[in-house]
């Protein structure tokens, strides 16, 4: 995990890996702010989605018990949301690097779409 310091908040920059692990753990909640598209096409099993578009960090989880780490297709747009959320006055929060395709990338298990049927599917399963 990488960590930068911005307007006082540190912004944590989590791998794929680490956020695979903190998810299956119940230590993190997994936001992808991706299109509900994309979202529906594929995306990794447990997560959230609060698209970009319509990104409101009033509305995002409390952090009582879990850190909110936040994932799009390349890592862009979830920092370009952290960095939101810190300026809305959220003091702790992280980003996914690489996005949804390090996560693929790492061969980690997500739940994708069968392109013979359309139906959803799990690929790279644990």
């Amino acid at each position: 995990m990488e960590s930068e310091t911005v307007d006082g908040v540190a912004l944590e920059t989590w791998t794929p890996q680490e956020v695979h692990d903190a998810l299956a753990e119940g230590q993190i909640v997994l936001i992808d702010v991706r299109t509900p598209q994309e979202y529906m096409f594929e995306h990794v099993v447990g997560s959230l989605l609060m698209p970009m578009s319509f990104f409101a960090p009033r509305y995002l989880p409390s952090q009582g018990t879990k850190r909110i780490v936040l994932h799009c297709g390349s890592g862009v747009r979830s920092e370009k949301m952290a960095r939101a959320a810190i300026a809305a006055g959220i003091d702790k929060i992280a980003h996914m690097g690489g996005g949804f395709g390090a996560w693929k990338e790492a061969k980690l298990p997500y739940m994708g779409t069968d392109m013979g049927t359309g139906a959803p599917s799990m690929v790279n399963p644990d």
